[in-house]
C-alpha cells in the first residue's frame, strides 16, 4: 500500500521510538503511524541491547502496520534501508541476517519489529518496526565498545542530502508494503543483499554456539543452515556472531 497521507508525530527527545508507537498503536493508532525522534534515551535493538542513538547524526523512528507479518516486516525493512541508501547514497550495503544492514563491513542499521495479538481471533492487531539508522556520526563519536562495530551511512563523507530526505526515501519505499501480495518479491529483494550466503558462519543460539554453512532463506524468512555433521535445519531464532 502506498499512501502518502501516513501521519508522522515527531520528538526532540524520547526513549524510544517503539515505545511510543506501540503505546499509539494500542491507543488506537492507524497503519501508516509513524515515530520519529531527534535522539533516544533508551533506544532498544534485539535482545534488550541499547541502541546509541546520538542527537543530530541520526535517523530514529517507529511505524506502524495493522496489521502486520513482523517477520516478514522486518525483511522489508532492511530492504527498505538498503535501497535508500543505494539510491539517496549511491554505495552498496549488505544485510546481515536477520534485520542488521552493513556498509563497509560496519553495522550501519538496527531494526526491531514488535507485535500485539487479538487474544479473542489470535489475529494480529498491528506491528511496530523501529528503524535505528547511523547517517553520518564520525568513527570517533562511537563509545569504545562499539567503534570496531558501527559504522555509518556518510562515515567522513559530506552526505549532500538531509536526514529528512533520508527518512523519507526509507518510509516511501516502507509504506510501498503489501502485507503478502509482495512476499515473494521482498524475500528476493532481501536475499540478493544477504552478505552470508555459501559462508561459513558462526551462530549463536539459546542453547549453544556453533559454526555452519549459510545456505539459503526459507519463504519465511528463515535461514537454512548446514552443520558439519550434514544437519540441514532452518532458524527462526538466534543471530550470526560472525562470518568467517
Amino acid at each position: 500500500m502506498h499512501d502518502k497521507n501516513f501521519k508522522i508525530y515527531t520528538y526532540d527527545s524520547l526513549e524510544s521510538t517503539n515505545k511510543t508507537a506501540k503505546e499509539l498503536a494500542a491507543a488506537g493508532a492507524g497503519h501508516g503511524t509513524i515515530v520519529m525522534a531527534e535522539t533516544q534515551t533508551a533506544g532498544k535493538g534485539r535482545y534488550g541491547r541499547s541502541f546509541f542513538s546520538p542527537p543530530g547524526h541520526g535517523i530514529y523512528m517507529s511505524l506502524i502496520f495493522c496489521p502486520g507479518n513482523p517477520e516478514l516486516l522486518t525483511l522489508h525493512a532492511a530492504v527498505s534501508v538498503c535501497k535508500t541508501v543505494e539510491e539517496l547514497a549511491k554505495k552498496e550495503p549488505k544485510i546481515k541476517w536477520v534485520n542488521d544492514v552493513y556498509l563497509n563491513g560496519k553495522k550501519i542499521c538496527g531494526i526491531l519489529a514488535q507485535s500485539a495479538m487479538d487474544s479473542k481471533s489470535g489475529n494480529m492487531r498491528w506491528a511496530v518496526v523501529g528503524i535505528g539508522v547511523n547517517f553520518d556520526t564520525a568513527e570517533t563519536d562511537f563509545p569504545e565498545e562499539l567503534k570496531n562495530i558501527a559504522g555509518s551511512v556518510f562515515s567522513g563523507d559530506n552526505p549532500g542530502i538531509t536526514r529528512d530526505q533520508f527518512a523519507y526515501g526509507i518510509i516511501g519505499h516502507m509504506m510501498d508494503f503489501e502485507s503478502y501480495s509482495c512476499k515473494e518479491k521482498i524475500l528476493g529483494e532481501y536475499k540478493k543483499r544477504l552478505m552470508i550466503l555459501g559462508k561459513r558462519v558462526v551462530i549463536s543460539g539459546y542453547e549453544e554456539t556453533y559454526e555452519a554453512i549459510a545456505v539459503d532463506i526459507d519463504d519465511m524468512g528463515r535461514l537454512i543452515v548446514k552443520r558439519d555433521d550434514g544437519e540441514i535445519f532452518a532458524l527462526s531464532s538466534g543471530e550470526i556472531k560472525s562470518v568467517l
